[in-house]
């Protein structure tokens, strides 16, 4: 009996997907397996990676989100995305991000849109501005912080207790927002 297997020309692997002993009729399914897919299929919520041991000096732009485990100097600009600093981490450069979270060292002017968070492993050194921070026990923040919506921005029962909440406490121009710690 003819076999269309037999037809195939020599020294053509073929690729089952059926387990060993089941027959090897070709399906419509494994016909699509066995062709390679031209693009790798990524998670939309995948973020780039900068891993240990990668130094980059420059300029990083963007508008995804960023994992920085190695070492950046110069300026790190992510419009929409978040941008987190691994344990490993260090960044000497102005960040720019819609959120920063720091787990691991920074030195330089930290702007976050939405948010910056300093874990208990994070070091910043340098200027922070934000709407909103929260800082964990063991964080470390040298240096100037604005936090908090503008005045001129929100309502004017808002900025009366932002001001309020800040007069006499600090140095530097600091408005909280209720949940979030400073000093």
């Amino acid at each position: 009996m003819w076999k269309k297997e037999d037809g195939k020309p020599q020294g053509a692997p073929e690729i089952s997907t059926a387990p060993a002993g089941a027959p090897t009729t070709p399906s419509p399914i494994s016909s699509q397996i066995r062709e390679t897919p031209r693009e790798v299929p990524v998670s939309p919520k995948a973020a780039a990676c900068i891993s240990q041991g990668i130094k980059i000096k420059g300029e990083v732009t963007g508008s995804e989100d960023l994992f920085v485990d190695g070492q950046v100097d110069g300026k790190l600009n992510l419009t929409n995305g978040s941008l987190t600093i691994g344990p490993n981490g260090f960044v000497k450069a102005d960040v720019t991000a819609r959120e920063v979270i720091v787990r691991g060292k920074v030195e330089g002017k930290v702007s976050g849109r939405d948010k910056v968070q300093l874990w208990s492993t994070g070091q910043v050194t340098g200027e922070v501005q934000t709407d909103r921070l929260a800082i964990e026990d063991g964080a470390m923040l040298r240096g100037k912080v604005e936090a908090g919506k503008l005045p001129g921005k929100s309502g004017e029962s808002q900025a009366a207790s932002a001001a309020s909440a800040s007069a006499g406490k600090s140095s530097g121009p600091i408005s909280l927002n209720s949940g979030t710690a400073a000093n």
